[in-house]
């Protein structure tokens, strides 16, 4: 008994001693599999993400489930903004035995080409270093070590930046040793000017010491500079541009290489830390007949299984349980485990929630018209006419933009590489000549995002698809006025005329003016200056609405002023696959305005048919596209045969294809073409099946640094294609799971709509022309989730995140538009 006893003291007692162990191993950082740093509740990453223009690169800092610093690197700027040079990135190295991973780094990177921006080199500038993050115990250490020296003449430029969120410091309190003060929510003097002539803020501090959010424990970072010869800075880099962070700054000394830059930094973590679990649905709610399955994601470590309850929301008050079980559980993904509530069987209509442990999601309805109301109008009723260019668009008693652009555009100079990424090459490739202003562009179109530019791409695309919208659904709605003899707009004043043909139309009076004026499409309309195109505000400034005199006597005159040279430039381009594009969207739009504006639809289908006559089959996609539209838009069995010629190149990329040609096989005489046609069909349905199933959302999804959000919504719109076109193969299951990401069923924290306005919970900081006004466009689509990597979803609320909150034309907007009503339609069919 005495030796049982014995053994099960010892027994215990290293049951203790393991259990203290693993306890003492969570909580000081370690290298983990996904090489980054780890310990319980916080996360350090080196250069696992490729971004620094929008808040994604260097060291990397989550904290307590929340990605609260970025950027950490060294920089040629003490508050660097979006043109500014970012240095060339090597292969990332660890190092397990030593517990290191380090990169190696070198300025200038003249390689660099993200969106077109052109690389920025410095003269007498060549730096490589090695930036290195270490684990020291519960912190960890940023190392900086030089090849060599900095040249005389950069030190005090070249200093080791790391960004801090704004949106989680507002109103909290910062020490720099005995030093004290709060982070503000705008950026306040005093200032002064730079040597490069660029406003900068004093500091908000200087020491040896920072403390970030010392009275808030889940954001509370120490920040200790080792290097005696330089002090901590910290900095509020909105001063010099509107999306800025806060910045934390040390400059490299003279003279110094090993250990340039040391610093020590302690994130704080709240005691044992999980990630609390997130129950992820469509925020607009479900169909009777719809498959509903709710995600709950949670911490890996939680073991804490919970029953999930639907309520139903009583009409007089409180809930009713319709189900209450363990969720089923799904496995990991990203770095979450995912557990699914299925609760398909509740066809009752009513308001529900989902509630797992302390988390109740936002009312959600089911209902048979889940769809028809509240969910695909915001986009044609608000989106669409704010983001209408040469008009003046009013709204009740707010005008969101006045008429604007009207002195549309001059030719782009030649051998011009713009910033945004638009290049005019050795020839303007139309009869005028750089700086000429070329008529018919002042009218149509859309603002593309925030950048206020026509690029005909989306133009186009967004054409087409309310094109496809309209003869598919055949939508009569009508609640806006739009008139174009006056170009003056009213939200929420019926004309008695569709709104989908009024928006055609203008989308369409861009694209043919461009044609008739210059003979060919336009690339793009855009700004000259980076001052123009950082406008935050109205674009009725960003010219003088009048068109340019150009005499030389007038070209100094500044933008803001009369008669300054501030009309939009005009690129054009030799790009097949692109007008083959344009001239699919005119085709289709030829079909739906034949009524409507019979003259207009006359010049596009003449367009659609000039450009098929002048391109041969160097880019078979856009080429098959207009094929296809011409032949539902004529009849003639000249693009049928085109088809049918190209079989083969047709069954070859079914997954892009098939969708395209699907609506075209009622004019298709050929069983032997549809027979092969349905072949690879099937083939495609089974790696849409495989890939479904890697994710909890039953449909393909990979995560990128960009949110998916576009590509889920143009993937579903396919899968409608699929399904109508091939039904004993594709079943609707895809779309309607689709449609679900983008209304809530998405991973992270934020269980957000991407549509503005859209379900009880959706993307209330968001952009497009309204940019940094921390507001929403009613049914604007933001690209929503994006991917920190490796495997942090992120979807934050701030207004400046190109990757997570923009709104955009094209697929962005009408793909949105279109799967909400294929949803309805199909699920209202069976019934």
């Amino acid at each position: 008994m005495t030796r049982i006893f014995i053994f099960f003291l010892f027994f215990f007692g290293l049951a203790q001693v393991s259990a203290q162990q693993l306890a003492d191993s969570s909580a000081v950082f370690r290298i983990n599999k996904q090489e980054y740093l780890e310990r319980q509740g916080a996360n350090v990453m080196l250069a696992h993400d490729f971004y620094p223009e929008s808040h994604q690169g260097g060291v990397g800092v989550i904290q307590n489930g929340i990605r609260v610093a970025t950027n950490g690197d060294l920089r040629l700027e003490p508050t660097p903004g979006q043109w500014q040079p970012v240095p060339k990135v090597g292969e990332r190295q660890v190092d397990r035995q030593k517990q290191e991973i380090s990169v190696h780094m070198s300025y200038p990177d003249a390689s660099k080409d993200r969106k077109g921006f052109n690389p920025i080199i410095y003269p007498g500038l060549e730096m490589e270093y090695e930036l290195k993050v270490t684990p020291q115990g519960k912190s960890f250490k940023i190392t900086v070590d030089l090849d060599k020296p900095l040249p005389e003449e950069w030190v005090g430029k070249v200093g080791m930046n790391i960004e801090f969120f704004p949106g989680i410091l507002f109103g909290k309190s910062y020490y720099m040793d005995e030093k004290f003060g709060l982070f503000n929510r705008q950026a306040n003097g005093p200032g002064t000017y730079a040597e490069e002539g660029e406003y900068r803020l004093q500091s908000m501090a200087q020491g040896k010491h920072l403390v970030i959010a010392p009275g808030t424990p889940a954001q509370t970072i120490h920040i200790e500079n080792l290097n005696s010869q330089a002090e901590l800075r910290l900095l509020d880099g909105r001063a010099s541009h509107s999306n800025g962070w806060f910045i934390v700054r040390s400059l490299v000394p003279a003279g110094k290489t090993k250990n340039a830059i040391e610093w020590l930094i302690t994130p704080n973590t709240l005691k044992d830390f999980l990630y609390d679990p997130v129950v992820q649905i469509s925020q607009a709610g479900y169909h009777p007949a719809q498959e509903k399955i709710a995600v709950i994601e949670t911490d890996p470590n939680d073991t804490k299984k919970q029953d999930a309850k639907l309520l139903r929301i009583n009409n007089e008050g409180g809930y009713t349980e319709v189900v209450s079980k363990k969720p089923e559980l799904w496995g990991n993904f990203l770095r979450y485990t995912y557990y699914q509530l299925d609760f398909s069987a509740i066809t009752k209509p009513g308001m529900y929630v989902v509630q797992y442990g302390d988390y109740t999601t936002e009312a959600f309805q089911i209902t048979q018209e889940v769809y028809q109301r509240d969910v695909w109008q915001p986009t044609l009723e608000y989106f669409l006419p704010v983001q209408m260019c040469h008009m003046r668009v009013n709204d009740r008693y707010k005008v969101w933009h006045g008429l604007c652009h009207m002195d549309d555009a001059r030719m782009a100079p030649v051998d011009y590489n713009h910033f945004d990424g638009y290049i005019q090459g050795s020839t303007t490739l139309t009869e005028y000549k750089s700086g000429e202003h070329v008529p018919e562009l002042n009218k149509g179109g859309w603002h593309d995002a925030g950048d206020f530019d026509l690029r005909v791409e989306s133009q186009a695309a967004t054409v087409q698809g309310l094109a496809h919208i309209y003869e598919n659904f055949n939508i009569n709605y009508d609640n806006t006025s739009i008139d174009q003899s006056t170009r003056v707009v009213e939200i929420l004043q019926p004309d008695g005329k569709p709104d989908i043909l009024q928006q055609i139309e203008h989308g369409v009076l861009s694209v043919v003016g461009g044609y008739t004026a210059m003979g060919r499409f336009y690339r793009g309309i855009i700004v000259p200056t980076k001052r123009q195109y950082t406008l935050l505000g109205d674009p009725v400034n960003h010219s003088d609405n009048i068109i340019f005199s150009n005499t030389e006597a007038d070209q100094n005159i500044p933008v803001g002023l009369a008669g300054a040279p501030d009309d939009r430039w005009v690129f054009t381009e030799e790009n097949p696959a692109r007008e083959l594009s344009t001239a699919a969207a005119l085709a289709a739009a030829a079909r739906v305005l034949k009524s409507y504006n019979p003259d207009l639809a006359a010049q596009c289908l003449s367009i659609a048919k000039a450009i098929w006559d002048s391109h041969s089959e160097e880019a078979f996609i856009p080429k098959l596209e207009l094929a296809v539209e011409l032949l539902r838009s004529t009849q003639n069995r000249e693009y049928a045969q085109f088809l049918i010629k190209n079989t083969e190149g047709i069954i070859s990329n079914i997954e892009n294809t098939g969708w395209i040609v699907g609506p075209a096989l009622p004019l298709i005489q050929e069983p032997a073409f549809k027979k092969r046609l349905n072949t690879a069909v099937k083939a495609y349905y089974q790696q849409v099946v495989d890939l479904g199933k890697k994710t909890p959302y039953g449909m393909p999804y990979e995560p990128d640094i960009w949110g998916a959000g576009w590509g889920i919504q143009n993937f579903g719109m396919k899968q409608y294609y699929f399904h109508t076109s091939y039904p004993e193969i594709f079943p609707k299951d895809y779309l309607l799971n689709a449609l679900n990401f983008v209304l809530g069923a998405h991973p992270g924290v934020n269980t957000s709509s991407f549509a503005s306005g859209v379900g009880a919970r959706s993307l209330t900081q968001a952009y497009g022309m309204n940019r940094g006004e921390f507001s929403f466009i009613p049914g604007g689509i933001g690209s929503g989730t994006a991917l920190i990597r490796p495997d942090f979803p992120e979807l934050l609320e701030w207004p400046f995140l190109w990757q997570q909150t923009e709104y955009v034309l094209g697929g962005g907007t009408t793909d949105y538009i279109f799967l909400v009503l294929a949803a309805d339609q199909l699920l209202n069919e069976q019934q």
